[in-house]
This record gives C-alpha cells, sequence and structure tokens, in this order.
C-alpha cells in the first residue's frame, strides 16, 4: 500500500497557486531564523565579496553598492565558509519541503541556493523567467523566495506578473543597465500585469518557473532587502542545466539527471547561470 503524505497547503492554496503561479506562506520563518540568517551572511560579507562565492562578473556601475554587496551564489556548497551549513540548513529546511511537494505534487530536489544582499542604492533585477535558465524538462523549477528584511517598493521588493506561469519561455529582450544589473528583460503579455508582492520578514514567496517576475531599485536611504533563495526542481525531471548540479533530495543524498541539451527559445544554447 503506497504511503499516503499528509498536505500542508489547502485546495484553494494550491489552487490559487496553479491559477497565479506564486503562493505566499506568511511568517513560515521565525525572527529568531532570520536573525540568524541576516547575521550570519553580513557577517561573511564584512570583508567585501568572497572569490567562489561572491558574484562579480556582472558590469558595476560608478559607485555601484552591489560591487560592494554582489549576491552570493550556492553558499549551501561552501561547506568550509560560516555560511555554508546555515545555507544547506535553510535550502532543506522540512517547512519547505511541505510547501514544495504539495505545489509540485512530486518531491522537490533541490538544484540552488542563492543570497542578494541588496543595499541601498541598488538596481533591480529585470522580469525574467526561472526556467530560461534551469532548462528544466519535464514541467519547470519553483523558487522559495525567503524574505530576510520587510521587502516593499521603497526598497527593491518583489513584483510577479500573476498569470504568467502558463506561457512559453520567451526570447527574452535587452535591459535598461541604469535600472537593472542583469541582461535580460522579458515584457509583460498583453492582457497581464505586473503585480508588486510585499514581504514582511520571514514571508516566503514560492513561484514557478515560467512566471515573469523580478524587482525594482531599491530607491530607500538606509534599508537592505536581504533575501535567501532556494531554486528546486520535480524528481520526475529528467534534465537540468549542468551548473545546477550536484542535485540534492531533502534528505541531503546527491541525485542524477541528464544534461539539458539543445536550444533556448532564442534558438541558441543558454547559460546554466541563473541571472
Amino acid at each position: 500500500m503506497p504511503n499516503v503524505v499528509e498536505r500542508t497547503l489547502t485546495e484553494e492554496q494550491v489552487a490559487q497557486y496553479a491559477r497565479d503561479g506564486y503562493f505566499v506562506a506568511r511568517g513560515l520563518f521565525s525572527p529568531e531564523e532570520v536573525a540568524e540568517i541576516r547575521e550570519a551572511f553580513m557577517e561573511q560579507a564584512a570583508e567585501g565579496p568572497i572569490p567562489g562565492l561572491s558574484d562579480t562578473g556582472y558590469q558595476f556601475l560608478p559607485n555601484d553598492p552591489l560591487a560592494r554587496y554582489p549576491r552570493m551564489m550556492h553558499p549551501h556548497r561552501h561547506p568550509e565558509l560560516p555560511v555554508g551549513p546555515l545555507s544547506e540548513r535553510v535550502l532543506l529546511d522540512a517547512r519547505l519541503h511541505a510547501i514544495l511537494r504539495d505545489l509540485l505534487d512530486d518531491e522537490p530536489i533541490a538544484a540552488q541556493s542563492m543570497f542578494y544582499f541588496k543595499p541601498p542604492g541598488a538596481r533591480g533585477q529585470d522580469l525574467h523567467q526561472d526556467n530560461f535558465y534551469l532548462r528544466v524538462k519535464p514541467g519547470t523549477c519553483l523558487a522559495a523566495w525567503l524574505a530576510v528584511d520587510d521587502a516593499d517598493r521603497d526598497n527593491g521588493g518583489m513584483v510577479v506578473v500573476p498569470g504568467s506561469g502558463d506561457i512559453d519561455l520567451v526570447c527574452p529582450d535587452e535591459t535598461d543597465k541604469t535600472q537593472f544589473f542583469t541582461s535580460h528583460h522579458v515584457p509583460v503579455p498583453e492582457g497581464l500585469r505586473e503585480e508588486a508582492v510585499d514581504l514582511a520578514a520571514g514571508d516566503v514567496l514560492f513561484f514557478n518557473g515560467s512566471i515573469i517576475h523580478g524587482s525594482y531599485p531599491n530607491t530607500s536611504a538606509d534599508r537592505f532587502r536581504r533575501a535567501f533563495i532556494g531554486h528546486y526542481v520535480p524528481a520526475e525531471s529528467v534534465e537540468v542545466a549542468r551548473g545546477y548540479r550536484p542535485l540534492l533530495t531533502f534528505e541531503g543524498r546527491e541525485v542524477e539527471m541528464a544534461d539539458a541539451v539543445g536550444g533556448g527559445p532564442c534558438g541558441a544554447p543558454i547559460s546554466a547561470r541563473l541571472h
């Protein structure tokens, strides 16, 4: 007799995610847990960018605050650093596991961790689709975006395009580098519109790999907008871009998937680096 897994979310919550492409779990992490994450990453970044962890491969502007606080990529792969074990613990948290399982209707596999600092004055991240980079097949990936600070339009909070989670991947345009630090811009489809999603520290925004999303510049005078992000793929997937391995089960076991092959919607290979 197969094991019956009890659902964490209601049918209404799962239906809302299916309709809109995103779901917010309010207060999933406690203030104490969020403070631990915030303090660990700020201490890790105290001496500036860290080779092999900090993403310094972008074009920074003069006096760019992101040059001092670039995002950190795959911190869970760095057990030698203080943020390494903490990142793996957050990435594989049982509360995330339960919600991801409900939203995917499959066992989730962890593919990536990231930490964004987004200090005051930092540029945003233009509208994009995550699965343009992860290239998960079949299906798509799913992100869990943990707010480490309150995040709103003033300090560059998240923006989503509800209903865009059902569209195909779009070949992006070039972005406005004065406003955004990444390269790609996906236009909002006709009939849809972008919406800000205000989050309190400890809230987690879940969204699928096709939904168009991004964030605008941090125009506040003194507010960081820090966030810890995990990306996950369904266990039934057979392909993922090479840069997202090793893949981990929520028990910490490595699993294998084939390299994503062929071109993307632009007709050319896509980098395995998530922008």
